[in-house]
């Protein structure tokens, strides 16, 4: 086992990701509960990726359903929400997982907490977002949903725009990181 805290103990390909060039670069996103945030990453990234990544997510304590308020959002978007579900990180630990190359953790619990040591050598970083599920009064809930997805939005498109193919293990994990601390464009 390890810490999932970027940078603290995981598992790593500090070289270059070479043939990686015409891949579909697969993405988990992972956050305590798999319920919200990490639910709309992982449909944000499926439909703003094109084709070129294809993302998962899922939790070291999954609720086991996704919050209604996530799938009413996504849906407001035309976003697809028939496969979306709570999931535990479990399912990606085996040898059967789908081999990742990105690791993401959405919530600071679940960067911290000890995790199985993934298949193949994932770069990984954590992109913190406040818990919208966790709002009490339902008007700055629904807010704290609108925040949390423009964030997500905002920070998945610079991953879609990186030069994944021209940088090194190091200089992706820079990047990849460094793009959990940009704040979104948008007012919530």
């Amino acid at each position: 086992m390890q810490t999932c805290e970027a940078g603290k103990g995981w598992q790593e390909d500090q070289g270059s990701l070479t043939a990686m060039a015409d891949r579909i670069y697969k993405v988990l996103f992972l956050c305590t509960g798999n319920s919200a945030r990490s639910i709309l990453a992982e449909a944000l990234l499926n439909h703003l990726g094109q084709g070129r990544f294809q993302a998962f997510s899922a939790g070291s304590f999954p609720k086991g359903v996704v919050h209604p308020m996530a799938i009413e959002l996504l849906r407001w978007m035309d976003l697809p929400t028939q496969d979306l579900r709570s999931k535990s990180w479990d399912e990606f630990a085996i040898p059967s997982a789908p081999t990742l190359d990105f690791i993401v953790t959405v919530c600071d619990n679940a960067a911290g907490e000890v995790c199985p040591i993934w298949p193949g050598k994932p770069v990984t970083a954590h992109w913190g977002i406040a818990d919208p599920a966790a709002v009490e009064d339902e008007v700055q809930r629904e807010r704290a949903f609108r925040k949390a997805l423009a964030e997500l939005e905002t920070r998945i498109n610079l991953l879609t725009s990186l030069p994944i193919e021209s940088l090194n293990g190091i200089a992706l994990k820079q990047r990849l990181q460094s793009i959990g601390s940009t704040q979104s464009q948008h007012t919530a």
